[in-house]
């Protein structure tokens, strides 16, 4: 799985797990809902930290919390 791949399946989680729509996080976020749907569908091939620690804001995670998956820890090196 690649990168965008894991940060994709986390927030998707996340919003399971909270029972929210993708358009309610990006209103939870003060995003609009196509940067949310840009990085969920593949459009946005290297999204932005500071879009993430938005999403983490809305989620009321912190980014530690958002990358301390199994996930994350297990992605190749991406330049080698």
């Amino acid at each position: 799985m690649d990168t965008i791949s894991v940060i994709r399946e986390r927030i998707l989680r996340l919003c399971a797990e909270r029972g929210i729509t993708i358009n309610k996080l990006a209103n939870l976020c003060a995003l609009p809902p196509s940067s949310v749907k840009n990085i969920l569908y593949g459009r946005s091939r290297d999204p932005k930290i500071l879009t993430i620690k938005k999403l983490c804001d809305g989620l009321e995670i912190t980014l530690g919390e958002f990358f301390s998956t199994p996930e994350f820890d297990a992605l190749e090196q991406e330049i080698k």
